[in-house]
């Protein structure tokens, strides 16, 4: 098995399919991130953990029947002379999630409705888990597909996805916990989300948009995010400081001597 990696070839297609992984990666872990903020801390930080192990099984075990889903990119059905393969339909429907379930959350969060009360905590966790493992099997298949087009040794994809999971694991506790210190990035990650649920929408119709251009608008988005989660945080301190002055006690006036 490690006589694989005892090529130059080998170790540029790992380097190259890992930094792929670890793209592809990132709309699971901003999904996860944006469900599990919705759950006591404890909580949020086990169901995180538990998506991100399933993400990994769902992909090594989908390695494991290349064939399959190499036969996915053979039409089943066909919509108004379209022909459609289950990979398709998988996409199509994995977007459509995504499309209606950001819709959801965004109106949630606009209006200020809360998800349940204490006694449903753990009725909400089944439910997080549960939409986290529908989303991971989607990315799961997108991912694998790439990995599959970009690297001939099943070795080399299985270290790929390995890696990119840990990378995805040490990310995203500090992104989750982003995410639920500033409820602006929250609406700015469920608006990715969206963008992301059209996107994989339109590849299902076999109208395929480059992802460059999403991750492109995506990093410009998040840079002027974070220059106004800095510009808030400078501000605070200034209400802060001005506040303290203003309530400090007034010094003693010195007597004047007779």
């Amino acid at each position: 098995m490690l006589e694989v990696f005892s090529t130059p070839e080998a170790w540029a297609a790992l380097l190259t399919l890992t930094a792929m992984e670890i793209v592809l990666g990132i709309d699971n872990v901003v999904f996860i991130s944006v469900l599990v903020s919705k759950l006591p801390q404890e909580q949020a930080d086990r169901a995180r953990k538990i998506g991100l192990l399933l993400a990994l099984v769902f992909r090594i075990a989908l390695l494991f029947m290349l064939t399959w889903l190499i036969a996915l990119k053979d039409p089943v059905i066909s919509i108004f002379g379209k022909g459609l393969s289950w990979r398709d339909i998988i996409l199509i429907a994995g977007g459509g999630f995504l499309i209606v379930k950001a819709t959801l959350e965004l109106h949630n969060s606009i209006e200020g409705e809360e998800h349940g009360s204490k006694s449903g905590v753990q009725a909400a966790f089944a439910v997080i888990i549960a939409q986290i493992i529908v989303i991971d099997l989607v990315f799961s298949i997108d991912s694998i597909i790439t990995a599959i087009g970009m690297a001939e040794d099943i070795e080399v994809m299985i270290a790929a996805v390995i890696i990119a999971v840990a990378v995805m694991f040490v990310s995203s506790g500090p992104i989750s916990a982003f995410v639920a210190k500033h409820p602006t990035t929250k609406v700015l990650a469920l608006s990715f989300l969206l963008l992301i649920g059209m996107v994989l929408v339109a590849d299902g119709f076999g109208m395929h948009v480059p992802k460059g251009y999403i991750y492109a608008a995506m990093a410009f988005s998040l840079m002027v995010e974070m220059l106004n989660v800095m510009a808030k945080s400078r501000q605070a301190r200034k209400l802060a400081h001005a506040a303290g002055v203003e309530n400090a006690p007034a010094k003693p006036q010195e007597r004047v001597a007779p």
